[in-house]
């Protein structure tokens, strides 16, 4: 892409608007005063907030969307280049980018902080946008997720500030050009792309690379996944243990977010911000949705959404609540995501489940994939049951969460888990109760 989309169309289409990062890029140019229009399968929360924001949503994917005043279509990567709105627009000679595309075009022409990392990334994301926010340095951001604090996923900011998520898949984050690079972590991740961690690592490593000789690479140095691919940079490399604190009265529990809390501080000491803003910055913090969510009590126990979904994620959540409830049994609910994910780390996952008291499963979220493996939920429960936890596989989210309403009671803390329609137990639990 040679120019910047957001001085160049003035008419833009989003195929897959209400995807969490496509939506922010499409707040973006709203702000910016662009005609946006999108479209993905059924309506949302988020296509319904756009609407009113200004933006034209279709609830069908078809070809009639596209109309021939459209300058740009940004298109989600997981989308089929046969699906009717790309052949369209194709027919039509409008130019098209995928998110990542776009999203480096405009981050680019920002002093950029981009948020890499296995795991993480969304948190320390927020963090290190409401960090710049409470010194008064005005960044625009665009994160993974909705913050608790505004409930979007963009910030409209008036400052040569950007803050941004940086996501490694298929090499994505390649598009951007970091001023400063926080790696939060970096692990076997996105396996139906990456060969192995090796491969990972190259892509984090040609990332860094980009950093210029007067920017900053932010990360744990001592790392092994981490070390190999920070060592030798022409830029200045920080740790972020510096800048931990493990003392301070985070909202957020776990040892993982007071690391996230520390890399955003150090980005944040980069641009000049205080300890002492910083410190109340993330006291402050009130997080983001689906990463330690709490959503209310159903009979006493306290329900948590959370979006973990590789087995350190999972494990992390579960540190997370057996340290906010140290006295209570942890049901967690879980559904693993995509078929190639729970084979290649299906070791991992059973140890992960293994740190709960109960666990009761859906069926694997397919996503993008055929089941290759013959893995099933089902193995994975036999699994983790032959480690002494309970666990039981139920086939829809009716029965599921029927079931954790027969379960729970005050001495329980229940954490719905993954990244597929797991979340809507979450919700249902409070219907009708």
């Amino acid at each position: 892409m040679s120019s910047n989309p957001s001085t160049v169309a003035n008419r833009i289409h989003f195929i897959g608007i209400g995807g969490i990062g496509m939506s922010a890029l499409a707040r973006f140019f709203l702000h910016e005063g662009k005609r946006v229009s999108g479209s993905d399968r059924a309506p949302s929360l988020i296509t319904d907030a756009l609407a009113r924001e200004g933006a034209t949503i279709f609830t069908t994917q078809v070809a009639g969307n596209i109309s021939s005043d459209i300058e740009l279509v940004v298109y989600t990567e997981a989308m089929s280049p046969e699906q009717e709105e790309m052949v369209a627009a194709r027919a039509l000679g409008v130019p098209m980018v995928n998110y990542f595309e776009a999203l480096g075009a405009v981050a680019n022409d920002y002093y950029l902080i981009a948020v890499a990392g296995a795991h993480g990334k969304t948190t320390t994301t927020g963090m290190t946008v409401d960090i710049l926010e409470a010194a008064g340095l005005d960044p625009t951001a665009i994160v993974g997720s909705l913050r608790s604090k505004t409930g979007s996923n963009f910030r409209a900011g008036k400052s040569k500030y950007a803050v941004v998520e940086a996501c490694e898949y298929k090499r994505d984050f390649l598009h951007l050009q970091p001023d400063v690079l926080v790696i939060t972590n970096i692990d076997y991740e996105h396996v139906d792309y990456y060969r192995d961690l090796a491969d990972v690592q190259s892509a984090f490593r040609a990332l860094a690379e980009k950093v210029p000789a007067e920017g900053y690479v932010i990360a744990n140095v001592t790392d092994p996944n981490v070390a190999p691919v920070v060592t030798g940079l022409a830029c200045r490399v920080v740790d972020y243990r510096e800048y931990l604190d493990l003392m301070l009265p985070l909202r957020q529990p776990g040892l993982h977010n007071r690391q996230n809390a520390a890399a955003a501080c150090a980005a944040a000491a980069m641009v000049g911000v205080g300890a002492e803003v910083c410190s109340a910055a993330l006291a402050a913090f009130a997080g983001t949705w689906r990463r330690f969510e709490y959503k209310g009590e159903v009979a006493g126990a306290p329900v948590y959404d959370d979006y973990a979904h590789h087995p350190r994620e999972v494990a992390a959540a579960i540190s997370g609540a057996r340290e906010l409830y140290p006295d209570k049994k942890l049901l967690v609910v879980f559904q693993s995501h995509t078929f190639s994910r729970t084979h290649e780390l299906f070791a991992d996952f059973v140890s992960a489940l293994a740190g709960a008291d109960q666990v009761v499963m859906l069926p694997i979220y397919a996503a993008r994939e055929k089941n290759m493996s013959g893995v099933t939920a089902e193995k994975l429960v036999a699994a983790v049951n032959e480690k002494g936890i309970t666990a039981e596989f139920l086939p829809t989210l009716e029965a599921v969460t029927g079931r954790v309403r027969g379960l729970v009671s005050p001495n329980h803390v229940v954490v719905v888990m993954g990244a597929g329609e797991v979340t809507k137990v979450a919700t249902q639990l409070f219907e009708n109760n």
